[in-house]
């Protein structure tokens, strides 16, 4: 059976480990110190010190973060969707939306419901969005050594050799340059070793919060190896700030304006 060296220095069966990441408080929890993913790897890239805070203390919450994972849940989880508690306030600064988040712990605004389901009925009247989710599986764990370190993945929509990922953008004319600023090229490298697929045939689909757009976006082989360089240069950074000790608060970026 294969084994993986975790960060941590604990070998584990890649097999358990897979058990193991159909939780979320493991895949989540544990193996966000333990392992590497592609949302860690951005952060090395663009600095090292928020990957430590992150690693250490969580990563605070965003509304762009909210909104996609109210659209992913809505579209590939509609069990979890309707679990969640909605407050029917106007503000998250309102006392009954306090009130509910200290009863509850995580809790949304019908206005955000009501934007989730208007982009998932938007995906779902496109049939060309919509037939990725044919004979297709979601959520799919993955976890495996890319460039001799431990990264794990999820795969949104897994077909039969082919991955779909889902996006929600401000507008699909800056989408392109969305996805190489947030580092889609290396998740789209990474996810490609760890499902072990071809560039060709990893997806991105990205609605636009807006005019509920919807885009369909194939990888090229030069986004491929943009994702892979960054990856590289991820890993030298984790090597040298949290295995060779290098110390973090001599880390700066030089430059010429």
């Amino acid at each position: 059976m294969d084994k993986i060296k975790l960060l941590d220095g604990k070998e584990w069966d890649k097999q358990e480990l897979l058990d193991n990441m159909m939780s979320d408080s493991f895949y989540y929890g544990y193996l966000s110190k333990a392992a590497l993913s592609s949302s860690s790897a951005k952060m090395l890239i663009s600095s090292p010190k928020t990957y430590k805070y992150v690693t250490e203390y969580g990563s605070p919450e965003t509304q762009p973060l909210r909104d996609g994972w109210l659209f992913h849940t809505s579209i590939l989880e509609p069990e979890v969707f309707e679990a969640q508690v909605f407050v029917d306030v106007e503000s998250k600064n309102s006392k009954a939306y306090k009130l509910a988040k200290e009863e509850h712990g995580k809790v949304f605004t019908k206005k955000e419901k009501r934007d989730a389901e208007r982009m998932a009925d938007a995906f779902y009247k496109n049939e060309t969005a919509k037939s990725y989710l044919i004979k297709s599986q979601y959520e799919v764990p993955a976890i495996d050594l890319v460039m001799g370190m431990p990264f794990r993945g999820k795969a949104d929509i897994l077909g039969e050799g082919r991955i779909c990922d889902l996006k929600t953008t401000q507008d699909l004319a800056s989408f392109p340059y969305s996805a190489k600023k947030y580092s889609y090229d290396m998740q789209c490298y990474l996810y490609c070793n760890l499902f072990n697929i071809e560039p060709k045939d990893f997806t991105f689909i990205a609605i636009a919060k807006g005019s509920l757009d919807i885009g369909i976006y194939h990888c090229s082989d030069d986004f491929y190896f943009s994702g892979e360089q960054k990856t590289e240069a991820a890993i030298k950074t984790y090597e040298t700030f949290f295995i060779d000790g290098l110390d973090l608060n001599g880390y700066y970026v030089e430059g010429t304006l």
